[in-house]
């Protein structure tokens, strides 16, 4: 039994940006409850690196709510049209990825995903399984279902073209392969971020060129990354990863503008609209310390993909290491011999607490790194150990150094 129409696009509009045509999805919704068929609710990832983040799980955790309205959920891992890599608001051609970083990749997806989707709803399948079969033919003959102008209209294709920038064939080609994607699996209904709305909108198009009825787009808001500036991206390094430890997570999101916190509320947790309508009220009116909701959002969150338990603990942890100003009770150990001397800059790149030598240079020059609580003014000096210390780099990481 599904829940009545009503009830269904209730819960499928909230967080939504826009749903087109909605007008469609009420009817399909209707057919669906008529002949007892679920819908085929889909979206993609090209798996182009190891880690999701919680702007990721915006559009995943609404693929949660069509899994219990009982609709059929396909997760497709674009492992085919990760090889092109998707243009979208791309200024320039992206690098194109083998085939083992690719699987490398996907195996990880599948992992997280379980985090938040039912696996036993959700069907995973990867768009080899049809776009690897294609003949030259069948490129050609996708390839005149869409016309240059139509691609050109999309503003990052335009931007570049007017900047006569260099814009590859093969990226004119991926939003025809994603759209042959819902093709393949006659897709009710597709999600993405607003980013993608010019490929959801040309895979509706390319499903009546092949005579398959066409697809409700449903966009979702780009999750803003820490910084409060840019989308959610691990290039970028503003995101909070859904694989990150507990203490990780929760200490990132105490970290964000307080601009955010409502748009986290609606978007990265399940709190009910008419908890975060008062949430709302209660920031107007400064009846509440944002530090608080802050608190709230960071168990919340750590919650969805750690458990309670794990959510508790990460909040006693922070209070020990910013407001008793302790250190963890659990942390990394690098093992060294004692009385050995190590370059300051070399230990800190060797024990992965900065990626790079200019980090950990930049870092020790504006007074970001400590042992046993006094600062490292010198990128230059050698460090000798002959007992166990506590180094610290910027505010969360630590790191506990023990001579052999």
């Amino acid at each position: 039994m599904f829940p009545s129409v009503n009830e269904q696009m209730d819960i499928i509009k909230r967080g939504t940006e826009e749903i087109i045509p909605e007008d469609e999805l009420v009817r399909k919704i209707e057919s669906s409850i008529n002949f007892n068929k679920p819908l085929i609710i889909k979206e993609g990832f090209d798996p182009t690196a190891p880690d999701l983040h919680i702007g990721h799980m915006v559009t995943i955790r609404k693929l949660k709510q069509f899994q219990g309205l009982g609709h059929t959920v396909v997760f497709l891992i674009g492992d085919f049209t990760g090889l092109v890599g998707d243009p979208s608001g791309r200024l320039e051609t992206r690098k194109m990825m083998s085939r083992e970083e690719i699987e490398k990749n996907a195996q990880t997806y599948r992992e997280q995903i379980f985090k938040v989707l039912d696996p036993h709803k959700t069907v995973i399948r990867f768009n080899s399984e049809w776009l690897g079969k294609l003949t030259v033919y069948d490129f050609m003959e996708l390839s005149s279902k869409y016309t240059v102008a139509r691609m050109l209209e999309r503003d990052d294709f335009k931007k570049r073209h007017d900047d006569k920038k260099d814009i590859s064939i093969i990226e004119f080609l991926y939003c025809l392969l994603q759209g042959y994607d819902s093709v393949a699996l006659k897709a009710d209904v597709e999600l993405g971020g607003t980013d993608q709305k010019f490929n959801l909108l040309t895979a509706r198009n390319i499903q009546k060129r092949y005579g398959v009825e066409p697809q409700v787009i449903i966009t979702m808001p780009l999750l803003v990354g820490t910084d409060g500036l840019e989308k959610m991206s691990k290039s970028l390094g503003n995101y909070i990863g859904i694989n990150e430890s507990p203490s990780e997570i929760y200490g990132k999101v105490l970290s964000i503008n307080d601009e955010l916190i409502i748009p986290y509320f609606i978007h990265a947790t399940e709190v009910s609209d008419g908890e975060i309508k008062k949430f709302k009220k209660d920031l107007k009116d400064d009846s509440v310390n944002p530090r608080d909701l802050k608190r709230r959002l960071a168990r919340e969150i750590v919650s969805l993909y750690h458990g309670k338990s794990e959510a508790v603990k990460a909040e006693e942890e922070f209070d020990k290491i910013f407001v008793k100003k302790q250190t963890p009770t659990e942390m990394d150990e690098f093992r060294i011999d004692r009385n050995e001397k190590i370059w300051i800059v070399k230990l800190l790149t060797l024990t992965n607490m900065c990626k790079s030598s200019s980090e950990a240079k930049r870092l020790i020059k504006q007074g970001g790194v400590t042992i046993n609580g006094s600062r490292v003014n010198d990128p230059e000096i050698d460090i000798e150990f002959n007992k166990e210390a506590i180094l610290k780099v910027g505010k969360r990481k630590f790191l506990k150094v023990v001579p052999k």
